[in-house]
């Protein structure tokens, strides 16, 4: 018996069980790409797959709807793949393990994907169904989005005929975006020496934090385990002349670190205070500090181990330090027009210390361009003095707010209708890939919705049954109107 079995709409449930059973991590998506192709094929539907495994199907207007403006819907077939410590599974090769708690769909211990599973969901049920009344529709689903929106940027859309865009790829139900933030990826790569050094060695982990995306909960006031080991250290080398072997912390430059981790060598024939001291009070500054956004953010110190390592020499150590301490990151502007919206931020979402460098992988977002650049450019500035170098990668566009907007109107109308109930109408910090089709079709009209869909990228990510079955009858009632 299937977990998704008896939920409604029974097949959308069916079709996300299936592509939660194939691994489709960012990066690794042959294989749900090919799981489209054969889909396409079944059901004898026209489709296009391209050298970056982003898939296109087409199928004409039901009958009565021949004639109609073609509608395009979109969504990603990629996840971010986020754990907890203890769970045990390969991304690359095994399906997630679902479950239904009350009105939520979980995965054990991992993300669940339905950033964005459901719009492939939500799509194959409307493509297999005959019955249903629906103008043309162009069915776009892209690769990589959680990487820097790779798929949008390689693909062509020069044979689309649609000038109207559903992007399911939000997780608030009732709110319907219509801007976002452009964003880019930052790797600050500094070189490093090392020295081999006796002594005693310590491990100290920043742990129990919530995590969460860093477009829409960046605001929030959560912890950021690269940041809080990066003060950690800063504040013990005050007090004690530790080296540095080895340091870590963070997944996806597009999730807030819930974990990092380092060890620290103590020479010798130091007599002063000892780690675990110094670790057990920083657990109650960040507990005070955190206590109403990540109250059960945790610092351990393990038990001391003799040992002779390759540590970091103290040039070294200083500039990472130094680095950790002075780098721009949260949330850096809000918006002057809009209430409550993040205008400019970033995130250190991965840190590394390998054998010879030291590297820290961002997620900068702005719905300024210009202030976009202007935050890459201090981390520039502060990686070069430094001695090392930047890379950018997935530089996308904002999506910027169109005023006129006949499409967003009529979905906004069907809700009304349907659920009694105004809906919002919103721009958001994190990015949609809504700007960059906006910039390769001319005069393209957007919007993006999707059911409620809580703690996306991090583990606790869980979709709701009812607010999906809602999403689904207000996506149908909407093509219905499309004629």
């Amino acid at each position: 018996m299937r977990v998704c079995e008896k939920l409604k709409p029974e097949r959308v449930f069916a079709y996300f069980e299936e592509i939660c059973q194939i691994p489709h991590g960012s990066g690794n998506t042959k294989a749900i790409s090919d799981y489209c192709v054969s889909f396409a094929r079944e059901h004898g539907l026209r489709w296009i797959q391209d050298d970056s495994n982003n898939v296109i199907m087409f199928k004409d207007g039901s009958e009565g709807y021949e004639t109609s403006d073609p509608i395009i819907i979109q969504g990603h077939m990629d996840m971010v793949c986020e754990k907890e410590n203890h769970v045990d599974i390969d991304f690359e090769k095994e399906g997630l393990r679902l479950y239904v708690e009350g009105d939520f769909l979980k995965a054990e211990g991992t993300t669940l994907g339905g950033d964005d599973g459901i719009a492939l969901a939500y799509a194959f049920a409307i493509l297999e169904d005959d019955t249903l009344p629906h103008p043309p529709l162009e069915i776009v689903i892209t690769v990589d989005e959680e990487v820097g929106m790779l798929g949008a940027e390689a693909i062509d859309l020069s044979m689309l005929k649609g000038k109207k865009l559903l992007n399911i790829d939000s997780d608030e139900e009732g709110i319907f975006l219509t801007g976002c933030a452009g964003g880019l990826q930052a790797d600050c790569i500094l070189p490093i020496s090392r020295q081999q050094v006796q002594g005693t060695l310590y491990e100290i982990r920043v742990t129990g934090l919530q995590g969460g995306h860093s477009g829409s909960e960046i605001h929030k006031e959560r912890g950021n385990a690269a940041v809080l080991l990066g003060r950690i250290l800063k504040g013990i080398r005050e007090e004690l002349p530790f080296y540095l072997e080895t340091l870590e912390g963070g997944l996806k430059d597009n999730a807030i670190p819930r974990e990092a981790v380092c060890t620290i060598l103590i020479p010798e024939d130091w007599k002063g205070p000892n780690p675990e001291s110094l670790v057990s009070s920083w657990q109650e500054v960040l507990r005070h500090e955190y206590r109403s956004s990540d109250r059960q953010v945790s610092v351990l110190c393990s038990e001391p181990v003799k040992k002779q390592t390759e540590v970091l020499d103290a040039a070294s150590l200083t500039k990472v330090l130094f680095f950790l301490r002075t780098m721009p990151w949260g949330v850096q502007h809000m918006s002057p027009e809009l209430e409550g919206l993040v205008e400019t931020s970033l995130n250190p979402g991965i840190m590394k210390l390998e054998k010879d460098t030291f590297s820290l992988c961002f997620s900068v977002r702005s719905s300024v361009t210009s202030r976009k650049y202007e935050v890459t450019d201090r981390l520039t500035f502060l990686t070069e003095f430094l001695g090392g170098e930047v890379t950018i990668s997935g530089d996308y566009p904002a999506w910027e707010y169109r005023a006129d907007s006949p499409m967003r109107e009529r979905m906004a109308d069907v809700y009304r209708e349907l659920f009694q109930k105004e809906p919002k109408i919103q721009a958001i910090h994190a990015g949609l890939e809504c700007g960059i089709f906006s910039g390769k079709i001319e005069n393209l009209d957007c919007i993006s919705f999707g059911p409620d869909n809580f703690d996306i990228h991090t583990p606790k990510e869980r979709l709701s049954i009812s607010s999906t079955e809602k999403v689904w009858k207000l996506l149908l009632e909407f093509l219905k109107r499309s004629k």
